[in-house]
Formats: C-alpha cells, structure tokens, sequence
C-alpha cells in the first residue's frame, strides 16, 4: 500500500492552513510529519483520515483516486488515526473497546474476538487484558488498545498524533518496537506527528516538515544505533532551521530573588477514586517556579486543582499570604491573585465557537453594556503582541493548539499572585514552547509564582527551580534542580526515589 497526497489545499477562513502540499508516503516506512504549531501538520492528516476534507487536492491510495467524507471511509480505505487523546469508551472494557466500531450489525463471537485481541496483543509485545475497563487503563495502554483495534479494522496506515506525550520512557521503547516492527516487517505505513526532535529522529525513516501550510522538505534520518551525540545535534539543527528558518539560541536560565512566602500547604491530604495523597507540605515564594513531575494520574492533577479550589481537601490547610483557604471556592482564590490554567485547552480553558474577541469579553469586561467596537479593537492589539495568527472575529477552534495557547496567555492576568498551570507548552513545538514560557518568567520577574506540570523531563530541569516528583501518591521533592539528571528525574518517576 502507497499513499500520495497530491496539491492539498485547506483554508480556514483567512488561514491558508494546507497550501498546495504534495507528498508520498510508501508502504514499509515511518515518516515523520515535523513542524511548528500552526504549520498544517494536524490538518493534513485530518484530511487523510477522513476527519475533514480538503478544499482541493487529491488522496491516491494505490494510485487510485479517494475522498474520504468521515473516518469510516478512511478506515475501509485502510487508514486509521490514533489521536493524542484515544477515542475509547471509558465504560467499556479492553475486549468490549477492541469489537468497537466494526461493520457488523450483530452480537459480535467474544470467544474470537478475545483470541484475535490475544494474539495482536501478543503480536506487538502489549499486555492489554480482556477485562480491564477502560478508566483504570493508563494513556500507554489505552494507546496499545487503539492501535490493536484499528488493525483489526483492516488499517493499514496509521497515524499517530503525539503519541509519546504522557507517557514514561519504557512505555515508550515498548510503542516504538512496536511501530518498527509494523513498519519494518509487516509493511504498514507510520505517520508520526510530533515536536520531540529526539523522538523523530530515533524512530523515524524519513522526516517531511511543514512551514506556514507548505511543505518545505523532507530529510532521511539515520539508521538506529548511528545517532551519537554530535550527529543528533547536527540532525536537530538542520530540523530546527527546516521547521523555523532560523538557529534558535540556547535557553538562558536567570535567578530571581524571592521574597515571601505566597502559597503554604500544611500537611495537606488529599483523595480521589484511584489514589491518596498524606502529608504534603510545601511553601513556594514570589518568584518561585517550582515543577511537579510525574506520569499521568499520579497526584499533580488532583494537587493542583485542590490547592485552588476546584477539588477538596481530606484535611491539612491551604494557606495563602497567611489566610487559611481551604476548600474555598476558585472564585475565592481568582479574587485573590490566583490562576489556573488546565491542560486541556478547549475542554476547560477556551470555549468552543466563540470568537476571540468574545474570549476577550469575558475576562477584560466588567460592565453590563459592552463595549463591541472597543474590545474588538483590544483584542486585535492582544493578538498582534502575542504574535497569534488568527483574528478577532475567528472562532477559538479555528486556531492550531499553539496560537490556542498564545490565546490564553493574552487572557491572562498582568500580574498575577500565583500561576498553576497544566502543562503549559503540551503539544508545543520548540519555539512556540519557548516563547510561552517568556511570558511566564515576565510573570516571574515581577513577583509571580509559579506552579506547573509538565510530561517534559528538559522543561522541568529547565525551568523549575524545585521539582515535586509524584508516584502513585508519593512525593519527592528534587531541591538542587541544576545538578539533576534527565535521567535521574526518570527514575523518580518511575518510582525509583532510592536511586537518586
């Protein structure tokens, strides 16, 4: 099987977000799809998997023909995406997730269809067990578990959307011999989309990069085992400067004194449905950035959400500048200086179809009567400073996740007391990751502190200048950040605390 796509174009609005893009993709190999946020990696390969259509262009499955009007289509075509959020049913459970979706319209034979998920399981080197419900499933597995399904669908290309976001370092080895063993000996054709460099270069035969929606080359990756420390550097910039146009300087950490003391967690417990927190006591100062590590589910969410209002407290105090703030409201916490931003940007930190100005509208206006013209006119000075590639009148889903995220940024207060922040450059490439966080270390500079997550063991050394490690409900705190290990913080997060 050989896919080309031949001059796709796709326009949202005043976006050219696919222009005139041609490309093959041939049976047998793993090709990365590289570029910065908004360059038209997502979009074109929405267009291949039937997610949406292209305003012209082709798709040539075998040199013939194809237009897909939904997945489905694309599925019996023989490609399959795997998004960065698998599209599960958490009620489900392993077995009944695998029969879902198929063709047939009747009671499907479970005795096979646990035989079939057996032996693809088996196949690949997973561990998914028939009868484990979806919910308890960590992102890795829940990954394994689409992947099982969409090639029992037929897939015979298959796409991956940041698939290594989430997960921890052996999860990772386990999906790429995974990839590399359906690429190299089955023939399936791999798309990878992803901004880890390292990644891209690890696993993948050949790279194709995108540049404001066109495509502006591809480059041959070397074989495993061949990638020293001087080659991937080398292959690294040349990536860099394809994706960007220019070198990007090294990050330049600087110190900022801190003064007093903002945020104060005094034995502090904490419990949701799959895990309990004891005992966590913290104090984080103005101008402090301090990173909570960990995998998926492993307590910084709850943490996070707790120590603000959006999730209860078993017991011990929140203190904020002194005052006792426990279990109050978020509304409390917002009148007093402290911020939230969550990880998932269109299901809780945006709104869906509407516009940017009436983002703007809703954090920026005080008033019973708005002021329209006004608060258009701030919002395109916002956008035209935070270097967003959108307009006022665009609804906040046509954006790619990076311009999303400059959004938020622009929503934000000046200065803030305090910022807790989900993983603020999830999905983010390089520069654009970048480029977030001299916004917040501003924030920093003027006596904010700062309190975020992150999947990116280089983001947390880079900027934290603490890191809480957590591990099924324990935590480690890592105090002298700059003599810390990429490795060393993978061990702790993986529970090995006695190695560090």
């Amino acid at each position: 099987m050989d896919i080309e796509l031949r001059n796709i174009h796709k326009r949202f609005g005043t976006v050219h977000a696919n222009n005139d893009i041609s490309v093959v993709f041939p049976a047998g190999r793993i090709t990365g799809i590289l570029g910065e946020n908004g360059a038209g990696k997502s979009t074109l390969m929405k267009i291949l998997s039937g997610y949406q259509p292209a305003d012209t262009g082709d798709i040539l499955v075998d040199g013939n023909a194809s237009r897909f009007s939904s997945p489905e289509d694309a599925i019996q075509e023989g490609i399959g995406m795997l998004q960065q959020d698998p599209l599960d049913v958490g009620a489900f459970t392993t077995l009944e997730n695998f029969v879902y979706g198929r063709p047939e319209r009747v009671l499907p034979d479970w005795q096979a269809a646990r035989k079939d998920l057996e032996e693809a399981s088996a196949h690949l080197g997973f561990d998914l067990e028939a009868e484990t419900p979806v919910e308890r499933m960590s992102i890795a597995l829940r990954q394994q578990l689409e992947i099982v399904r969409l090639l029992a669908l037929g897939v015979k290309a298959l796409i991956l959307d940041e698939p290594t976001t989430g997960i921890s370092a052996e999860q990772k080895q386990t999906l790429f011999a995974a990839l590399q063993q359906l690429a190299h000996r089955d023939g399936v054709i791999i798309l990878l989309v992803s901004h880890k460099l390292e990644d891209v270069i690890t696993l993948c035969d050949k790279v194709v990069v995108l540049r404001d929606g066109r495509r502006i080359g591809e480059e041959d990756m070397p074989a495993p085992g061949e990638t020293d420390p001087v080659t991937l550097e080398k292959i690294k910039s040349q990536l860099v400067h394809l994706m960007f146009g220019q070198e990007l300087g090294p990050h330049v950490r600087l110190e900022v004194p801190l003064d007093k003391v903002v945020l104060q967690l005094e034995n502090l417990n904490l419990r949701d449905r799959r895990l309990q927190i004891e005992n966590l006591n913290l104090s984080l100062r103005q101008g402090e950035v301090v990173g909570l590590a960990g995998l998926d589910n492993s307590g910084q969410g709850l943490t996070m959400r707790a120590i603000c209002g959006l999730e209860s407290v078993s017991s011990g105090r929140v203190l904020l500048e002194g005052e006792d703030m426990t279990n109050r409201s978020y509304r409390s916490f917002l009148h007093r200086g402290v911020v939230f931003g969550a990880a998932g940007r269109l299901e809780e930190g945006l709104i869906a179809g509407l516009t940017l100005t009436e983002h703007m509208a809703l954090v920026r206006s005080g008033r019973a009567v708005l002021d329209w013209p006004a608060l258009e006119s701030y919002t395109s000075e916002s956008l035209k400073h935070y270097d967003v590639r959108g307009e006022a009148e665009d609804r906040i889903e046509q954006l790619s996740g990076g311009n999303q995220q400059r959004v938020l940024m622009a929503l934000l207060p000046a200065n803030p007391q305090l910022l807790i922040l989900e993983q603020p450059t999830r999905g983010l490439d390089v520069e654009s990751a970048r480029w977030i966080w001299q916004q917040l270390l501003e924030r920093r500079e003027g006596g904010t502190a700062i309190l975020f997550s992150s999947a990116e063991l280089d983001e947390l050394v880079a900027y934290s200048d603490r890191i809480l490690v957590f591990h099924a409900g324990r935590v480690h705190e890592v105090s002298d950040v700059a003599s810390t290990t990429i490795d060393e913080l993978g061990y702790l997060i993986g529970g090995e605390f006695k190695q560090v």
